[in-house]
């Protein structure tokens, strides 16, 4: 369940990745306009968990659940707004940062999933602007400290306010023996081109930067006097609005409250459905294809809003994916499996293709790309079942290739009466969504194999049996149904007897060949460093930084080099 440490706070026993602009305790949200205002006012009494005050604008995981809500609200409800400005709410504070109580008393699994979501939440910011054209400036006014500036890091644009007490910095290492957690010495290397000597000045600096000399090393992009500051940010806004593609009076959709149902440890949605056995500790995820063909045209999709087929299950099987990965910590694996009509998930992708550039398509599209992102991302061995009534084509064929083994069953089950499975390529399967090292997953499992890619391409839009589809590469084992309960279930055991710590080595390493971005460095680190530092007591043991901060206690380190 939760963590076991602590417990959540307001008489809750699950943390719950859905709410709404009526229930931020932390976030305000104002439209003006093409440009939107979103202003960072935590509550300090709002924590996820008891026992800590979220003082200074610091933030938990429950503070980046709202702004992950709201920024997929500014997308999706918001198309006219070119321009988003992150600002605080505190009087001299932009953001202090993850709240150190909050770190120092949880279990090491909800610091690494933490440190994960808002890793996911800024790269999304930065997405936005990138393939939305939905920019983001940070007013930084007051101290802006560790992941409140990795905040502002994700921005396209930082003004820091010029007035002798505002500042910058990632004081992690020097205060609490971590490394920023939200990609902090990625961004500001690979990102903000800062150079290393400087940027190593920096992270060891506790009182952070300001001024010029922030400016002149590339933390920010500008400082403003207190007495130009709001003329220089709508300035800057009007400037980023002018090189915006975002449409002028679009309709946005409503993001209405999931259809979601508990019963005892399983979820039921009406396109998706989430079976745990403890026992096996594993979870079974079945998508459902759609239950019609695509509407008309665009005008169509837009009036169906939400409940248009691809859209509804992209938010699905996202917030399943967040419910497991928080909540079912012991559970070793994920078994994907898929029902319904291949060629109507064919039709919704050849319409999505053609109403690429319609905002909600391009949105829509892109919703699905961090969606199959969040799968890569998660530390549990993944695996595809595919079987007669599967409906793995296209979009949804991307979840096999997300997985780290999937198999295939030839022909029919003893006693069954369903057709054989296929597995069907399109379009999509080529390009609209790419993984964190910017390849498709396609490109990756071929790797500098240009011959297998190619002909996985000739095949597109041909329904391929078990055998067909192990003979082109696009699934690990094809068996027959002699084999096929016993090879699963093998699998499965000998997944769950492996260590949860090597697994999630190594899948984190096997997911993502080929080139590295600044993504994959940042969730490389994450998996690798701060998940190591994490569990050193140097930073958690009882005499470590993040123990004794605020204690007037010098921390006590193990002096060895390793």
């Amino acid at each position: 369940m939760a963590d076991t440490d602590r417990k959540l706070a307001h008489g809750k026993t699950r943390i719950d990745f859905q709410t709404d602009p009526s229930q931020y305790r932390h976030w305000k949200l104002a439209v003006d306009g093409d440009v939107a205002t979103l202003t960072m006012d935590v509550d300090e009494k709002g924590g996820l968990f008891e026992g800590y005050d979220l003082k200074l604008n610091s933030y938990d995981l429950g503070v980046d659940i709202e702004l992950a809500d709201a920024l997929q609200r500014l997308r999706f409800e918001q198309p006219s707004v070119k321009v988003v400005l992150m600002r605080s709410g505190k009087p001299k504070v932009f953001c202090a940062g993850a709240n150190i109580r909050m770190l120092a008393g949880a279990t090491h699994a909800h610091k690494v999933n933490f440190c994960k979501f808002t890793n996911e939440t800024r790269n999304g910011i930065e997405d936005s602007s990138e393939y939305s054209s939905q920019k983001t400036i940070c007013v930084v006014t007051g101290s802006c400290a560790g992941g409140g500036y990795e905040l502002a890091l994700a921005a396209d644009h930082i003004i820091l306010t010029d007035d002798g007490s505002s500042t910058v910095s990632l004081p992690e290492l020097p205060l609490l023996a971590v490394l920023p957690g939200t990609g902090g010495l990625t961004r500001v290397t690979d990102k903000r081109k800062v150079r290393r000597d400087h940027a190593d000045v920096f992270c060891t600096t506790e009182e952070g930067l300001k001024g010029k000399r922030a400016v002149d090393w590339r933390l920010v992009d500008e400082v403003a006097p207190n007495s130009k500051l709001e003329e220089i940010v709508a300035q800057r806004a009007k400037e980023f609005a002018a090189k915006s593609d975002r449409p002028k009076d679009a309709k946005g959709v409503a993001l209405t409250p999931l259809s979601r149902k508990r019963n005892g440890d399983n979820i039921e949605y009406p396109f998706v459905s989430v079976a745990v056995d403890r026992a096996a500790r594993l979870a079974t995820i079945t998508v459902r294809g759609p239950q019609a063909p695509p509407p008309a045209d665009a005008a169509a999709m837009a009036q169906q809003g939400v409940s248009f087929w691809p859209l509804q299950l992209a938010r699905e099987l996202d917030d399943a994916i967040l419910d497991i990965r928080l909540n079912e910590l012991d559970l070793a694996a994920i078994v994907f499996k898929s029902e319904g009509d291949g060629e109507q998930v064919a039709a919704y992708d050849a319409f999505l293709k053609a109403n690429a550039k319609h905002w909600l398509a391009r949105e829509i599209t892109l919703y699905w790309k961090r969606v199959l992102k969040r799968i890569d991302l998660t530390s549990r061995s993944l695996v595809a079942v595919i079987e007669p009534g599967s409906c793995f084509t296209g979009t949804l064929a991307e979840i096999v290739f997300a997985c780290d083994r999937s198999y295939m069953l030839i022909g029919q089950l003893n006693g069954g009466n369903r057709p054989p499975a296929t597995m069907t390529l399109t379009d999509m399967n080529f390009g609209p969504y790419p993984m964190s090292n910017g390849l498709t997953r396609l490109q990756t499992r071929f790797l500098d194999d240009d011959k297998a890619l190619a002909q996985a391409k000739s095949l597109t839009g041909e329904p391929l049996d078990a055998e067909a589809a192990e003979e082109a590469g696009l699934i690990t084992f094809a068996f027959d149904d002699i084999d096929w309960d016993d090879e699963i279930r093998i699998f499965l055991e000998e997944r769950a007897s492996f260590s949860p710590d090597g697994l999630t080595g190594l899948e984190a390493n096997l997911r993502f060949g080929g080139p590295e971005t600044m993504e994959t460095k940042i969730f490389a680190r994450l998996t690798a460093w701060q998940n190591w530092i994490f569990q050193r007591p140097n930073a958690v043991g009882e005499d470590g930084a993040l123990r004794r901060y605020g204690t007037g206690q010098k921390a006590v380190f193990d002096t060895k080099r390793v």
